[in-house]
């Protein structure tokens, strides 16, 4: 494997609703193999003869539980595993990771920040380059492996997830208008009701790499359609 794309990913997750929207959100991220599964008893069966690389996990299932599963795939294989929860209760956190999971994440989340996790847990566990490389910016270079701003070596800012979903989602495209549409979708899983919401990130954002944030250079607002990130070259 040489890209954290390729993982084979398995979401295990009763609730139909929850489980579509982690699949379609881990395909628009890029994953090219996700399956979804509503029980134990199907995840069993799909891990035997699919054989995934990473396994999305919610605790409660209506067959059993993730943990169970968990064990009964290592049994057969050490595979990573993330676990997907309601429950913020220090037994269940404490019990996940451990009986080995890389990482547990709450319900209600952000889809920036479970894509961050997921990406995170797939590089530690294959030992993956970080990826995608810096994005320069003039002086301003962002480390898209750390969220990490710097100038002259210094490190002036770090994005938080959301920020960071917006900036990769516009550095994949740089030079070219990704829609507000898409972004929302990207950032926060719907496209509906986020628009202002995506503005006042897209502030955050260049308050943190524009040398003047109330004139920006590179995150260029495209009126009616989306926002441009700007090439170097163009000035």
């Amino acid at each position: 494997m040489r890209d954290i794309h390729e993982t084979r990913v398995l979401v295990v997750e009763d609730d139909p609703i929850l489980r579509e929207q982690l699949r379609e959100l881990l395909v628009r991220e890029g994953y090219r193999s996700v399956r979804a599964e509503g029980t134990l008893a199907d995840a069993l069966l799909v891990a035997a003869t699919w054989q995934p690389q990473l396994l999305l996990l919610d605790v409660m299932l209506p067959d059993g539980n993730g943990f169970d599963l968990l064990r009964r795939v290592r049994e057969t294989g050490d595979v990573p595993a993330l676990f997907l929860s309601a429950r913020d209760e220090d037994e269940s956190r404490l019990r996940g990771l451990g009986m080995g999971a890389d990482d547990y994440v709450t319900k209600p989340f952000l889809p920036a920040e479970l894509l961050l996790r997921v990406a995170a847990v797939l590089r530690r566990s294959y030992h993956l380059p970080d990826a995608p490389p810096p994005v320069t910016l003039g002086d301003a270079v962002v480390d898209l492996a750390t969220g990490e701003v710097t100038r002259n070596g210094v490190v002036t800012a770090t994005l938080t997830a959301k920020e960071h979903a917006l900036l990769k989602r516009l550095a994949e495209s740089r030079g070219s208008i990704v829609t507000t549409d898409e972004l929302c979708r990207s950032i926060y899983g719907d496209e509906f009701g986020y628009a202002n919401a995506l503005a006042i990130l897209v502030r955050r954002v260049r308050e943190k790499i524009e040398a003047n944030p109330s004139r920006p250079r590179w995150i260029v607002t495209m009126r009616g359609l989306g926002y441009r990130l700007m090439r170097e070259e163009a000035r």
